[in-house]
């Protein structure tokens, strides 16, 4: 996996097919150390696998709001697309976490808050020392086509 690569949990697949999340679900993108490695397979993931890093400085608690579902999927010639007009952003602030290696982009509304998808951040990246910008794909942060 290469630094800025987004994989969609396998689960989360299943999560989407299966209607289990509301048009009016939220989505954030959150920061997380590397105490655990998300993979694809991880089995039923959820945001609280993950360690988030120190909320402080710039950064806080729960990451960036990314919007609502009904505004985050669209559809055309068969071709699913995920993605948010919101790329977050996090200054560079004396008071953030220098271990930053994973970003998780999860339901936020949902109570077990599911993860749909995780960022490799190419980590540690030192939040004191510059700012972090996730900047999504012009053609969405993930898509799923017909085979």
């Amino acid at each position: 996996m290469a630094q800025g690569d987004v994989t969609v949990f396998d689960e989360a697949k299943a999560k989407m097919i299966a209607g289990d999340w509301a048009s009016t679900d939220n989505f954030y993108c959150a920061v997380m150390d590397n105490t655990t490695t998300p993979t694809a397979s991880t089995a039923t993931p959820v945001f609280g696998d993950f360690t988030e890093v120190t909320a402080a400085g710039s950064y806080t608690a729960n990451g960036t709001n990314l919007g609502a579902l009904s505004t985050l999927v669209s559809e055309a010639a068969g071709t699913m697309t995920f993605d948010s007009s919101t790329n977050p952003t996090w200054a560079q602030d004396p008071l953030n976490d220098v271990d930053a290696y994973w970003a998780i982009i999860y339901n936020f509304t949902d109570a077990g808050k599911d993860a749909l998808a995780f960022v490799d951040l190419g980590g540690p990246v030192d939040m004191t020392a510059g700012d972090l910008t996730i900047t999504w794909s012009a053609s969405g942060i993930f898509t799923i086509a017909d085979a």
